[in-house]
């Protein structure tokens, strides 16, 4: 039996399962992905041993983490109803699937823990929100999946209610941060300072920044503040990001995400 089987070794996946190793030992757990050349990549990256099915993953596991786009799980759902047994617990990483939606499609109860993880994961500066509906908040089922979040990053208990709108601030958001830095770094290419240069330079600051403001407990209007010097060069550039409707942009970047969280639940 091992203790934690992963369904899906993709982008969200890989992390997962890596910081699982770390944290239990490669021989604790397994994945199954369906595409062969994946897993026998992920297999090989992280001397974790697959499965050969799903059903075989979720008949042989404690812990069964679903990795997998939502659009897959009604495949996955009969496997569950198959190969289930008493001692499950499940883990979900679908984003806008909601428990109740999962353990309508289960043969009976187990426990259900919902995460959304984020792609920093990847390099261990993860952040995870997770509900524990219907868990208990120092149930070993809960310690085991917060202590497995903070494997790969941060991790912060929310509830259920709110796991959209988590989606938002942490789940769906690198990217936006990756098109900032994109666009930020055009922006000097512009004007002579080389490419992979200008990368460094404003991704050492985003990483930066986010640091102050975790690490300094200050507010961040009060941390921009600092830099905006009267008269300055950031005011201005302040300026021109408000008349360009730079905070409305994100409301409405996270409205739409929030509908379409709310749509695939």
């Amino acid at each position: 039996m091992y203790k934690i089987g992963f369904i899906g070794a993709g982008n969200m996946g890989y992390p997962e399962i890596k910081g699982a190793a770390a944290l239990l030992g490669a021989g604790q757990v397994t994945f199954f992905e369906a595409n062969e050349e994946r897993r026998a990549l992920v297999a090989k990256e992280l001397s974790v041993t697959p499965s050969a099915s799903n059903q075989e993953l979720i008949a042989n596991s404690e812990y069964v983490v679903l990795v997998v786009k939502p659009q897959v799980a009604p495949l996955v759902y009969p496997e569950l109803k198959k190969a289930l047994h008493k001692n499950s617990k499940i883990i979900t990483s679908m984003a806008g699937i909601s428990t109740e939606t999962i353990l309508k499609e289960l043969p009976f109860p187990v426990p259900v823990i919902r995460w959304m993880p984020n792609t920093p994961a990847m390099v261990g500066e993860g952040m995870t929100s997770m509900s524990l509906n219907g868990v208990s908040a120092d149930s070993e089922e809960a310690r085991f999946a917060k202590s497995l979040c903070e494997s790969f990053g941060r991790c912060v208990i929310l509830p259920e209610a709110l796991m959209s709108a988590a989606c938002c601030a942490n789940g769906s958001s690198p990217a936006y941060v990756y098109m900032m830095i994109e666009a930020l770094a055009d922006s000097v290419v512009k004007y002579g300072i080389p490419r992979t240069t200008a990368y460094e330079l404003v991704a050492q600051t985003v990483l930066g920044s986010a640091k102050m403001v975790l690490e300094s407990g200050r507010h961040p209007g009060e941390l921009k503040d600092n830099v905006c010097s009267p008269g300055g060069t950031t005011i201005a550039a302040v300026e021109a990001l408000e008349a360009s409707g730079f905070r409305n942009a994100l409301f409405q970047a996270t409205d739409a995400c929030f509908k379409r969280s709310e749509e695939l639940s």
